[in-house]
């Protein structure tokens, strides 16, 4: 099956799973789409994920996290640039966002979120916003 924006079914699949409760979440794998749930775990969002090997492209499967009262810890998933519309954030606009969450930004030193880009005093492409 082809998709056009993979990221932006990963995010579907990560916010239909939490808002269903369930405990694990199976996604398709590819390089972004790990180094984006590196991010997800670093950062406290996700309990933890597996990269499960089968062969072909392989599946990451994400352990999803919850508060005490079963509440999901992620809030809300938003997908900032899409292949149709790419979205940049210079160093100066990274450091002026406030928000409660994360902004997952691509940047020529790697993906990382934007807390760490403004430490690296790096902008890029935001793929997506997460809280």
């Amino acid at each position: 099956m082809y998709m056009t924006d993979p990221i932006a079914d990963m995010l579907t699949r990560i916010r239909n799973a939490s808002q269903a409760g369930l405990k694990y979440v199976v996604i398709p794998a590819s390089g972004q789409k790990i180094e984006v749930t590196k991010i997800l775990e670093a950062e406290g969002f996700v309990r933890g994920f597996r990269l499960v090997r089968d062969g072909r492209q392989g599946n990451i499967k994400i352990a999803l996290k919850y508060t005490t009262t079963g509440r999901p810890v992620i809030q809300g998933l938003r997908r900032a640039s899409s292949p149709g519309r790419r979205v940049y954030m210079s160093i100066e606009k990274l450091s002026r966002r406030h928000a409660l969450g994360i902004a997952v930004v691509s940047t020529s030193k790697g993906m990382m979120s934007d807390v760490a880009a403004k430490n690296q005093h790096v902008g890029g492409e935001v793929l997506a916003y997460v809280w």
